[in-house]
């Protein structure tokens, strides 16, 4: 075969495309996951109480695993790594509140060596998640996405209005004003603007809040002077991981909700693709997100999925070969070598992050609710599965002291509302759905 008829034969998805086109699309891929990507650890960053410096090393940390883990997504490592598929892997929100509880319990060696552990977890478990998919279905995952944005509304609204109720500045009318200006911009953009600006609306807000915030005095940029611009944050650093059983367990089931979202992103761009998914290629994906908690953990990173933005850009633009979200992977390695930018977005205010952490945090409960329209709920008890799920994980939201006189590793497992919804979905829907003769009738 010659090799003009090979490459006539190639996949779209296997095949480059101008180098000047690969550039331009692939840093669309990442203004439109960035500001999803660097939210995570500037939520995180701020419920643990750390510095400015310290969340600006998490945010560098952040886009480096991210950009690795892209490239390996999309252009494999043999045949054990990597879909090799046009997507874009970010810090998922999910590990957000499991982390702040292991921070609060346990302090932050054991947040890292939980996400190490879980990262090995992921790994054993890639090829057997992706052979027993049908028992996470979309009644589970629905549930899953559905508690994971209502359990970090509360996040978003501690950035906006402070953490401390009892404080004098609490819930300042200034910061409010600010935070709502922020969602209304956000709204405007997505209702009158076109194609790229609307779909970096969040990143305008951002930008805006902040430069609004300047003159109410709500931004301290003075830790970037001291900042280098290029640089690779030290491994482990906040001392040797730690690994109590309660936050191994909760980070655990965090890998598996990840496996989830991953799963359901991986096949959508397989059909918007026109490239079948065969479970080799579904197991090497989830490999990735396990290689990513090993590698966050290890370099003070996060967990990391396959973002679901990125996934609808792939849709819009009907680009699909795999080495456009590749480049993006590289762009997303260069900014996490310069801390610089770390430190300005570590810098952010609180009611900025606030706002455009509101507005994530829904949409993801919005695209919970729309994954449980796929689920049959006429003569079954799907309905029955989904209330006593979400009600239960909702819990430790509504009621943050309810497990207090629990011991710490069951008040990590059972007071993450993420970790709680998913182990009580999961559960009902292999005792209803799978068990006798209901199985049948409803599997």
């Amino acid at each position: 075969m010659t090799r003009t008829a090979a490459t006539r034969e190639r996949h779209p998805v296997d095949s480059p495309i101008g180098a000047g086109r690969m550039v331009v699309l692939g840093l669309q891929h990442v203004l439109v996951m960035y500001t999803g990507c660097v939210t995570v650890p500037l939520v995180f960053g701020a419920a643990a109480g750390l510095p400015t410096s310290t969340i600006g090393l998490l945010i560098s940390a952040d886009l480096l695993i991210a950009g690795l883990i892209t490239v390996v997504q999309s252009l494999g490592v043999g045949k054990v790594l990597g879909v090799r598929l046009p997507v874009v892997a970010g810090a998922t929100f999910t590990a957000v509140t499991p982390m702040i509880l292991i921070a609060s319990q346990y302090g932050l060696q054991a947040v890292y060596g939980s996400m190490i552990a879980a990262g090995v977890f992921g790994l054993l478990v890639a090829v057997p998640f992706a052979k027993a998919i049908r028992f996470f279905p979309p009644l589970v995952s629905g549930v899953v996405i559905t508690v994971v944005g209502l359990s970090l509304i509360s996040v978003a609204a501690g950035l906006v209005a402070g953490q401390d109720s009892s404080a004098p500045g609490y819930a300042a009318p200034a910061h409010l004003a600010l935070a709502a200006g922020i969602v209304v911009l956000i709204i405007a953009l997505n209702r009158w603007a076109r194609g790229f600006i609307a779909q970096i609306a969040v990143l305008l807000g951002l930008i805006v809040g902040t430069v609004v915030a300047i003159p109410l005095g709500l931004t301290d940029f003075s830790s970037v002077g001291g900042a280098s611009w290029f640089g690779v944050t030290a491994p482990l650093h906040f001392g040797a991981p730690h690994f109590p059983i309660a936050a191994v367990i909760s980070m655990c089931v965090v890998m598996l909700v990840t496996f989830t979202e991953s799963t359901a992103d991986m096949l959508a761009v397989s059909q918007l693709t026109g490239k079948p998914l065969s479970n080799g290629d579904l197991a090497r994906g989830l490999a990735g997100d396990g290689l990513s908690g090993i590698l966050g953990g290890l370099m003070n990173a996060f967990v990391d999925t396959i973002f679901a933005q990125n996934v609808g850009l792939v849709e819009v633009t009907r680009v699909r070969s795999r080495y456009v979200t590749a480049v993006a992977g590289g762009f997303l390695v260069l900014l996490g070598l310069v801390p610089k930018l770390g430190e300005v977005v570590a810098a952010l205010p609180g009611p900025v992050i606030g706002a455009a952490g509101l507005v994530m945090f829904a949409t993801v409960t919005a695209v919970g609710i729309n994954t449980l329209r796929k689920v049959e709920f006429e003569g079954t008890s799907n309905l029955l599965i989904v209330a006593i799920a979400i009600g239960i994980g909702m819990l430790p939201v509504v009621a943050p002291e309810i497990y207090h006189r629990f011991p710490a590793w069951a008040q990590i497992i059972a007071g993450s509302a993420i970790t709680s919804a998913t182990i009580v979905a999961f559960g009902l829907n292999l005792l209803f759905n799978h068990t006798g003769k209901r199985a049948r009738r409803t599997g």
